[in-house]
């Protein structure tokens, strides 16, 4: 009896340790990835300001080539949005809207993965030389949810290689077209 009493104790202290360090982490979620990709911003910008643009380079389509998509809105910029729908884990559900959008230099959407939350990604880019660095960020708020503390400690490492795989393939699309 004591034993069960010993390990139901320091089971006790685990859980409170976890959710009291969680709280000590941080809040919000931030994953970015950067690229140069050789041409001017003129000729990457169509490729970001665009949803249906994305289909041309997006990391996750190619991993379910049945997700259905729908565009509503403008055809480009700001109110452009799009609603995607997928039976596979690492697609999911949800709606991407750009909400901001500087011309050959910014584009900022709003996206909503139902239960899974809210967040916002952004592409920024920046002359380099006869190039431009394309940097694709991600940030999603936590919320109080411990468990959702946790796994924003993974969200690069769960992000960023789409996030690289993706804007290796905008570099190949863009320098294509060349």
């Amino acid at each position: 009896m004591r034993l069960i009493k010993r390990i139901l104790t320091v089971l006790v202290v685990i859980i409170v340790a976890l959710v009291v360090i969680a709280y000590l982490l941080p809040g919000k979620a931030v994953v970015a990835r950067s690229i140069t990709i050789d041409a001017a911003p003129e000729a990457v910008f169509p490729h970001v300001n665009s949803m249906q643009k994305t289909e041309g380079w997006s990391p996750w389509l190619s991993r379910d080539p049945q997700t259905q998509l729908t565009y509503t809105g403008a055809e480009a910029g700001v109110g452009n949005k799009l609603q995607w729908a997928s039976e596979h884990p690492q697609v999911g559900s949800g709606t991407q809207e750009i909400i901001e959008s500087v011309e050959n230099q910014s584009v900022k959407t709003a996206l909503d993965f139902g239960d899974m939350g809210t967040a916002t990604a952004q592409f920024t880019l920046t002359p380099a030389g006869e190039g431009t660095e394309v940097t694709w960020g991600f940030e999603t708020e936590l919320g109080l949810n411990p468990a959702m503390r946790w796994m924003g400690l993974m969200m690069d490492s769960w992000v960023g290689a789409d996030y690289e795989a993706g804007l290796a393939n905008l570099k190949q699309l863009v320098e294509a077209q060349g």
